[in-house]
C-alpha cells in the first residue's frame, strides 16, 4: 500500500492558480461555480438535492446550483454574491481557487477584492438575446470589469459564452462569433494579448462543455476545448519567490480561540514558526499554523491564498487593508506619493480631485496634490506644455496623498501593492505607483 505522505508530496507539485469570476449580474456565475464544484466532485449529490428543493421552495428552480457558491441567507434571498465566495478544486494537472466574483454595480468594491487576489479572469458574458447586450453596453458591467480585472494585474481572460442553450440561442454558431466580433477589439484597447485570451461556448446550467464536449448537434461546429481542458492547457504562471514576505490580509475569523488572518502571499516564502511584523502598526505575530486548500502545510508560496494562524495578537489588531511583512524589510505606511494615473470615466482631472483609491485589500480616501505631466500613451515621453487637468483616455503623473496612511508599495517593487483604482459611483481610473514617502518613525 502506498504510504499517505507520498499522496500529500505528489500533490503538492500541481501548480495553484486563483481563478475569478467576473462579469454582469445575471450572466450566471454563481451557477457555474456551483457546477463546476459539482462537475469535479467536491459538492456530492446530496447536497445538491437539498440546495434543489431549497431553491424550488424561493421559486427560485434554476438557481440551485449558484446556492453551492452563495454563502450567506442574504445571498441566496437576493441571488446576488456579496462576499467574495471561495471554493477550490483539482483537476489532473492544476489546483484552482475560485473567487467568485460579484457582478452587481453596487458591489463592485467586493470584486476588487476577488480580482485583487486573482491570476486568470474568467469572464462570463450571456449569449441570451438582449443579455449580452445589457452587459456590454455604456452602464453594463462587463467592461467595467474587464478594465478592472486588468489593473488589478490579471493578464490571462477566459470568455465563457454561456447559456449558449437558451431559446433565443440554440448553439447558434453566428450569436457566438458576433459576440466574440464585438469583445476583440475592446480587449486589445484595453492592452490584452490576444494570445492571453480564450473564448470557448457552455452552458452552466446544463453542465455542457465543462468538462466533456458538448453533446448537442446543434454545437457540432464547435471543435475546440472544454472549460476545464482550457484551464489546464494555461502555460504556468511565473511567480517571484525572491522577495521580502508581503501578505495583505483580505479577512480575518477565529478558530478554537486562534485568529486566523486570511490573504494571498504577494510575495516571498511564509513558514511555520516565523514571526512576522503587521503592518502599519509595526506588531510582531508568529506564525504558529498555515493552511492552504484546507490542508496543513509548513510553507507556503507567492501566489497562494492561505489561512495563517497567528500568536501574540488580538483579533481587533488584525484588519482587512493590513500586510504581514519580512520583519527585517517591513513594508511602511505611506501617505504621499506619486503615480502615472490613466483617466477613464471623467471630464475634468484636476488637484484637489478627491476619491476612494483601492489598493491590494485596502480603502482608503485620496486626494489628488498637483498633475505633474502628461504623458504620451504610445511613447511614454511627457507631452511638453501646460497640463495642470486631464480627461478622460488621458495618462497623467499625479502627486497624491492619502486621509490616512496605507502599506503600499512602488509598482516596480510589487505590483501588487503598487496598482490602484479610483472609484466613486464608476471607475474613474486606474493608477501604478511610482515614488512612495515611506512613514518608517513613529509608525503612525
Amino acid at each position: 500500500s502506498t504510504c499517505p505522505m507520498n499522496t500529500t508530496k505528489m500533490a503538492e507539485k500541481k501548480e495553484h492558480i486563483n481563478i475569478v469570476f467576473i462579469g454582469h449580474v445575471d450572466a450566471g456565475k454563481s451557477t457555474l461555480g456551483g457546477q463546476i464544484l459539482y462537475k469535479m466532485g467536491q459538492v456530492d449529490e446530496r447536497t445538491i438535492q437539498k440546495y434543489e428543493r431549497e431553491a424550488k421552495d424561493k421559486g427560485r428552480d434554476s438557481w440551485y446550483l449558484a446556492y453551492i457558491m452563495d454563502c450567506s441567507e442574504e445571498e441566496k434571498e437576493k441571488g446576488k454574491t456579496v462576499q467574495v465566495a471561495r471554493a477550490s478544486f483539482e483537476s489532473d494537472k492544476k489546483k484552482f481557487t475560485i473567487l467568485d466574483a460579484p457582478g452587481h454595480k453596487a458591489y463592485v468594491p467586493n470584486m476588487i477584492g476577488g480580482a485583487s487576489q486573482a491570476d486568470v479572469a474568467i469572464l462570463i458574458i450571456s449569449a441570451r438575446r438582449g443579455e449580452f447586450e445589457a452587459g456590454f453596453e455604456q452602464g453594463g458591467q462587463t467592461r467595467e470589469h474587464s478594465l478592472l480585472a486588468k489593473t488589478l494585474g490579471v493578464e490571462k481572460l477566459v470568455v465563457v459564452i454561456n447559456k449558449m442553450d437558451e431559446p433565443t440561442v440554440e448553439w447558434s454558431e453566428k450569436r457566438y462569433e458576433g459576440i466574440r466580433k464585438k469583445l476583440k477589439p475592446f480587449f486589445k484597447k484595453l492592452g490584452y494579448s490576444s494570445k492571453n485570451i480564450a473564448y470557448l461556448p457552455l452552458s452552466g446550467l446544463s453542465g455542457a462543455n465543462l468538462t466533456e464536449p458538448i453533446a448537442d448537434p446543434k454545437a457540432s461546429w464547435y471543435k475546440g476545448k472544454t472549460f476545464v481542458q482550457t484551464l489546464d492547457d494555461i502555460p504556468t504562471i511565473e511567480r517571484d519567490t525572491t522577495g521580502p514576505v508581503r501578505v495583505p490580509i483580505i479577512d480575518k475569523f477565529k478558530d478554537r480561540g486562534a485568529v486566523v488572518a486570511l490573504g494571498k502571499i504577494e510575495s516571498g516564502v511564509l513558514k511555520q514558526g516565523d514571526t512576522l511584523l503587521l503592518m502599519p502598526n509595526a506588531q510582531p505575530v508568529e506564525v504558529s499554523l498555515i493552511k492552504f486548500h484546507e490542508d496543513e502545510v509548513e510553507t507556503a508560496h507567492t501566489g497562494e491564498n492561505v489561512q495563517i494562524y497567528l500568536k501574540n495578537v488580538n483579533m481587533d489588531d488584525v484588519q482587512a487593508g493590513f500586510v504581514l511583512s519580512d520583519k527585517e524589510k517591513p513594508l511602511y505606511p505611506v501617505r504621499e506619493f506619486i503615480a502615472q494615473f490613466l483617466v477613464l470615466e471623467l471630464n475634468l482631472f484636476t488637484a484637489g480631485f478627491g476619491s476612494m483609491m483601492h489598493i491590494h485589500t485596502a480603502t482608503e480616501r485620496m486626494t489628488v496634490k498637483k498633475i505633474m505631466a502628461k504623458i504620451d500613451k504610445k511613447t511614454g515621453e511627457v507631452i511638453k506644455g501646460k497640463n495642470n487637468f486631464g480627461k478622460s483616455g488621458d495618462l497623467v503623473t499625479i502627486r497624491c496623498e492619502l486621509d490616512r496612511s496605507v502599506c503600499l508599495d512602488k509598482f516596480e517593487s510589487c505590483a501588487a501593492l503598487g496598482r490602484f483604482t479610483l472609484r466613486g459611483d464608476t471607475t474613474f481610473g486606474v493608477g501604478k505607483i511610482m515614488k512612495i514617502k515611506p512613514i518608517t518613525s513613529g509608525i503612525e
